[in-house]
């Protein structure tokens, strides 16, 4: 998944001497834990993940309890430690029930790791699609992370598109494919971007609406700058869907 999400556009979008303006150390020494744990973030994973707990060990009633655990969460996921970033976005979320980004990223954590014969899928989909549709309704509560209002508004926009994207993904998931066009096209209403807008191609030829397909297929394989991993799939689903219209189909 191409992400615009989460610690980094959320978290980190603030300053660091802005949250500390914000959220207000009670003392020295917890500033200074703080700053080490945003410091750490530019080290390594396994740095971040030591600050965050440094910083909850020693000052348990911090006003950063969401900003930590959440860039741990993040931390471990880009370790591979899916069970450890699972419990750790669930520790945010009893600090606060209401916080978004937590939410949307056990969502994804579910739904990424869900295989198409696991006899839980069914099961599994349904609990994501509750994390997201959480995060969706949690998202007029503003974390307590110490960005902006201004910041908080242009997150959320980005982060409601890439929730309607993984309600898309879930959808795609359970062949529900018209509810998977309607899911990206408001992906896309937030965040044109060329993700998403596959996406809604592949949906779009998995419903037999080759013509919609190869619009926004041309449009894509047009950039000369476009990723190639969108590359590829953008020639599949074109190749798929001038397969169809010459067998018969629209």
């Amino acid at each position: 998944m191409i992400r615009t999400f989460l610690t980094g556009v959320l978290v980190m979008a603030a300053a660091v001497s802005g949250l500390m303006a914000q959220l207000k150390p009670k003392s020295n020494a917890e500033a200074e834990a703080v700053r080490a744990l945003f410091a750490a973030r530019t080290q390594s994973p396994d740095a971040t993940i030591k600050a965050a707990e440094d910083l909850l060990g020693k000052f348990a009633d911090t006003a950063y309890k969401e900003v930590a655990l959440l860039l741990e969460a993040d931390a471990y996921q880009q370790k591979g430690d899916y069970v450890s970033a699972e419990i750790t976005n669930q520790r945010v979320l009893e600090a606060n029930p209401k916080n978004p980004q937590a939410s949307m990223q056990l969502g994804e954590l579910i739904m990424q790791h869900v295989g198409e014969n696991d006899l839980d899928k069914e099961e599994q989909l349904s609990k994501s699609e509750k994390d997201f549709n959480q995060a969706l309704e949690s998202l007029d509560t503003r974390p307590n992370t110490g960005i902006s209002d201004a910041q908080w508004e242009e997150a959320k926009k980005f982060m409601r598109a890439e929730l309607q994207n993984d309600l898309g993904l879930a959808a795609i998931k359970r062949k529900k494919y018209d509810a998977a066009v309607a899911d990206f096209k408001l992906a896309i209403e937030g965040d044109p971007q060329p993700a998403y807008q596959v996406r809604l191609a592949m949906a779009y030829q998995k419903t037999g609406k080759n013509d919609e397909a190869l619009a926004i297929c041309d449009k894509l394989l047009a950039d000369p700058q476009l990723h190639p991993a969108i590359k590829q799939v953008a020639q599949g689903v074109q190749k798929m869907a001038t397969q169809a219209k010459a067998a018969g189909g629209k």
